[in-house]
């Protein structure tokens, strides 16, 4: 049975994404409710593969961290550039579209 995609955001990502992604029904869990601000890199990851989440990030070193083989339940990206709609729509195409089995050591560019 398809595991629904949860959400795991670093320090980083506007409030603003996770308000809406939550409105749209989806399981958002933020660095700070984690109280997981200013751990390192590795440390949100691994986090966020205990628990189950896809980390959403606009941070490229999560990137680099992917491509030396470090574990993970996937990574949604974005630059930092995009527009906060853009990454909300993204996101939430991730959401209805996948499950957390396909993002599972995936990376999503939005």
């Amino acid at each position: 049975m398809p595991r629904r995609i949860k959400f795991y955001t670093d320090e980083h990502v506007q409030s603003a994404v996770v308000s809406a992604l939550r409105r749209g029904g989806v399981d958002v869990l933020t660095a700070h409710e984690a109280g997981m601000e200013g751990v390192s890199d590795e440390t949100h990851l691994a986090f966020a593969a205990r628990e189950g989440r896809v980390l959403f990030t606009q941070d490229d070193d999560f990137l680099r961290l992917h491509a030396a083989g470090i574990d993970h339940e996937g990574i949604a990206y974005a630059h930092q550039q995009t527009p906060t709609g853009r990454v909300v729509r993204g996101l939430m195409l991730i959401f209805q579209v996948l499950d957390a089995n396909e993002m599972s050591h995936h990376v999503e560019f939005l």
